[in-house]
């Protein structure tokens, strides 16, 4: 891997990050009345694009933003500037990661747009109407009663598929804007995340633009390279990261198989794989180190297998330092849907060997990669597993997701090799997948059982009244 790659500036990224933060920045105040240098946020995004198909519409809804005159056409215009500014980040540092890991390139284009949808024309109106009137208030500007009018949006659009991604998203982020208020009273904005979620939850309400993914069958071997678990207070997720590889002979490919959950606050650390172990013949394979063989499982235009155990059974050892030195560097990853290019969703599998690791006394490690150095995410490392910051600062080989975040490359470690006794020894972030006889893991393991059957128990009574 060419690390300097990884570590020399891009062309413009910095140009483009700018004009999205001062655009984020004018949401912090609100857009419904002129301001000294409220205009700036959003010349800035139309200056940005004033070489794209956007640049009149966005031109537009910039100087009616300004004179605090904006309509939903003209946020919509500029939720899709910063969109199309963000997906330009995503595709400069995909370039370069491709780049830098010599990998055949993704293909271009993506999912064909879904249907218009037009039996929700109400209720994409009534969540657009919504999210206009966030920005106009601005974050500094919400209230309980301002983010109180998503409740009957989101109860209304829950019930259909059509409308459950955009239904969710509306639903999550009423529920942070709810904490906070009331926004004349923060002390600190989550600035980038709640403009992100704001464009992206906008969009979602265009016809179309939450249609599923188109969706093919396929059939072969599936080699998991490691899981990332994504835990929340309510759901837990362990995402699959694998190379697979086509029963017609076809060109492998990147992959993703992700299980997910609802939990208790209660269930954590190893106890999690309790909630997602339904699944068990793609986390007993990742436990074990196995390969899966995989029947007509569906998979999505962007890499997503829809797991579906009926169509999957546990194959042969497939040790994970073995498929990343022999079959990943061959592996081409699948092309990113339109609302999707975003830097904070990179997240491509790499190998590393023979780095120098740097321990500071803080406790980050980095890693020094053909003398660059390459800066490691220990806080991702799940306390579902056995790989620790420890054993990361100790490896000589790793598997990691390669990210980006704060101005920078960072690694996300999946399974590191450190030798033990003169022996070269894998951790995998997911060995405890499919059960474990490790100590912590055990009694982990039997704390979530305990708080699992307690809850259901209530729940049991409570439906009994």
């Amino acid at each position: 891997m060419r690390a300097d790659l990884l570590t020399d500036a891009v062309d413009g990224l910095d140009e483009a990050l700018a004009a999205v933060d001062g655009f984020d920045e004018a949401l912090v105040g609100g857009l419904l009345r002129s301001r000294p240098g409220q205009a700036d946020g959003p010349a800035g995004l139309a200056d940005a694009v004033a070489g794209s198909p956007l640049a009149s519409r966005v031109a537009e809804a910039a100087e009616k933003a300004a004179v605090g005159a904006a309509g939903e056409d003209h946020f919509v215009a500029l939720a899709a500037a910063r969109t199309a500014l963000l997906g330009s980040v995503h595709d400069a540092l995909t370039a370069r990661i491709e780049e830098a890991v010599d990998r055949p390139r993704a293909e271009e284009g993506g999912a064909p747009p879904g249907g218009g949808e037009e039996h929700a024309a109400n209720l994409r109106t009534a969540a657009r109407s919504w999210l206009c009137d966030l920005a106009r208030a601005g974050w500094q500007g919400i209230d309980h009663e301002l983010v109180g009018g998503a409740a009957p949006v989101v109860s209304a659009m829950l019930p259909d598929p059509a409308l459950r991604r955009p239904a969710t998203l509306l639903d999550g982020f009423a529920a942070e804007l709810a904490a906070s208020c009331p926004g004349a009273t923060l002390e600190r904005v989550p600035v980038r995340r709640w403009a992100d979620l704001w464009s992206r939850a906008l969009l979602l309400t265009l016809p179309g633009a939450s249609a599923a993914p188109a969706v093919t069958e396929v059939s072969g071997r599936l080699l998991p390279l490691g899981v990332d678990v994504q835990e929340h207070a309510t759901a837990v997720q362990a995402q699959v990261h694998a190379v697979f590889e086509p029963a017609d002979g076809g060109a492998s490919r990147l992959v993703r198989a992700s299980v997910s959950a609802p939990k208790p606050d209660t269930v954590v650390g190893a106890g999690l794989w309790q909630l997602l172990r339904p699944h068990m013949s793609l986390l007993g394979a990742v436990g074990e180190g196995r390969a899966v063989e995989v029947d007509a499982m569906p998979l999505t235009a962007e890499g997503d297998l829809l797991w579906d155990d009926t169509r999957a059974r546990t194959g042969e050892p497939a040790e994970v330092f073995t498929t990343a030195r022999v079959a990943l560097p061959t592996a081409a990853a699948f092309p990113t849907a339109p609302l999707d290019r975003h830097p904070a969703r990179i997240a491509v599998p790499v190998l590393l060997e023979g780095y120098a690791v740097e321990k500071e006394d803080d406790g980050t490690v980095a890693f020094e990669v053909a003398g660059r150095r390459l800066a490691v995410d220990t806080d991702r490392v799940p306390a579902a597993g056995p790989l620790t910051p420890e054993a990361v600062a100790s490896s000589g080989a790793c598997v990691a997701l390669l990210r980006w975040d704060a101005g920078e490359f960072l690694l996300q470690p999946l399974t590191v090799e450190r030798t033990v006794r003169k022996k070269a020894v894998a951790v995998h972030a997911g060995a405890w997948a499919g059960g474990t006889t490790d100590k912590a893991g055990v009694r982990a393991e039997k704390a979530a059982t305990d708080a699992v059957k307690v809850l259901r128990e209530r729940a049991g009574r409570l439906l009994r009244k």
